[in-house]
């Protein structure tokens, strides 16, 4: 249960910008799965994984959860999927917005 809920317009908005702004679906080239990602630079890569999308790549499914918070290296396939993305232009690369 989330210990904070962001009730302001400002808040808010600041949320939507830092989970959502510019993030483009690109699905994996292997796999199929779906996810959301945005490059702000050339070394960071915001990516939003759904259940559905981490459910659907079977190198996350290999991983056994090492329990705590949900955390996990990237998938390479994912990865490179994103990387043919940003060279296709489909995904622009700077944070012109700050997020």
């Amino acid at each position: 249960m989330a210990s904070f809920v962001p009730k302001s317009a400002e808040t808010l908005e600041e949320e939507r910008l830092y989970t959502t702004a510019r993030m483009v679906e690109v699905q994996c080239l292997d796999c199929l799965a779906k996810v959301t990602a945005k490059k702000n630079s050339d070394h960071h890569t915001s990516i939003q994984w759904s259940a559905e999308a981490r459910a659907a790549c079977p190198e996350l499914c290999r991983r056994t959860p090492t329990g705590g918070r949900d955390t996990h290296q990237a998938c390479p396939r994912m990865t490179a999927s994103i990387d043919a993305a940003v060279r296709s232009g489909e995904i622009p690369v700077g944070a012109e917005d700050g997020y």
